[in-house]
């Protein structure tokens, strides 16, 4: 135990990256605060999301999965996530029903644990931090774990919780329309098949992938709103807190003792595990008429927090 007793200070290059990506957060704050031209945080953060999700995106995953190196490493990363994603899940559900928190709140608290941010924080942190390959830790922890996880049993559980829509059987399928899925299936085919990607083809997935990281860290910045944190939600917060950012990174570290997962590659994926609460629930939130407000609460703590928590996971997995 004494090796993992390490102080909160961390590499200058983790520290080089966490200013960065604050910097570029906070230019999505400002714009929320002054609204340039007259165009709002919330007319803003839909286009460049839509741009992100339709293009850039699925830019990036077909230029890096098609080149990644793709094998029993990818279905650990897999395992991985949706074991830590489950865990939090059950330790959030069993400490919501012992303390009988009424259902909507329960229900924006799951999505706020369980899910991390491993794409619009977690890819850019992991890519300044260990290097270009992390990106595809990045790419299968979303596309192989969270994103099925939250279609599928993320979606029946909320339903659980909320008032679900007529016609909302389908929202379980609506991961595969999803344009990164659709990349990712094609980069994969490309990959296990051993097919060279054109060195033109190449230089575009490139200038297109180039945008993803300033645009998602923006939006993220765009997102989150000062005005949802009240002294009423924390005693809601305070558990997600816990678990995000303590609890699930700490079993995920020990469910990596059952894999082969070593050194960046294992540290890569437990940060991913780290994240803050992503941003993706709050339309969740909305369509099962889950507690918003909490929702983005939880989201505005937990991604400012890890300014200090994602600098302490990785001085420890720096270590371990």
């Amino acid at each position: 135990m004494l090796k993992y007793a390490v102080s909160l200070s961390t590499t200058p290059d983790m520290m080089s990256t966490l200013i960065q990506m604050a910097l570029l957060i906070a230019c999505g704050g400002a714009w929320r605060l002054f609204q340039p031209g007259g165009l709002t945080a919330e007319q803003a953060r839909p286009v460049l999301t839509t741009v992100v999700y339709y293009l850039f995106l699925p830019a990036m995953v077909l230029d890096v999965l098609w080149q990644a190196n793709i094998g029993m490493q990818s279905l650990q990363y897999t395992l991985l996530g949706v074991t830590a994603i489950a865990f939090a899940m059950v330790c959030i559900v069993l400490i919501g029903r012992l303390l009988r928190f009424d259902r909507h709140r329960l229900g924006a608290m799951i999505l706020a644990t369980a899910f991390p941010n491993v794409t619009y924080l977690g890819l850019p942190v992991l890519e300044q931090t260990y290097g270009y390959w992390a990106r595809s830790v990045a790419i299968q922890m979303d596309l192989f774990a969270t994103a099925p996880f939250l279609f599928t049993i993320g979606i029946m559980v909320v339903k659980r919780f909320g008032d679900a829509e007529a016609g909302e059987s389908k929202a379980v399928l609506s991961y595969l329309n999803a344009p990164p899925f659709w990349a990712a299936f094609l980069a994969v085919a490309l990959n296990l098949n051993e097919i060279a990607m054109p060195g033109w083809l190449s230089g575009v997935l490139q200038k297109l992938s180039a945008g993803v990281v300033p645009i998602m860290l923006f939006s993220l910045g765009l997102a989150l709103s000062w005005k949802d944190v009240t002294v009423r939600n924390l005693p809601y917060v305070l558990p997600v807190i816990t678990i995000k950012m303590a609890i699930m990174p700490l079993f995920a570290l020990w469910v990596t003792g059952f894999l082969s997962l070593e050194g960046d590659h294992k540290a890569a994926a437990i940060l991913e595990t780290a994240m803050p609460s992503m941003v993706l629930g709050i339309v969740f939130c909305d369509r099962y008429r889950l507690d918003s407000g909490l929702y983005a609460m939880a989201v505005t703590l937990t991604t400012t927090l890890s300014l200090i928590t994602l600098p302490f996971w990785h001085q420890i997995l720096s270590v371990s």
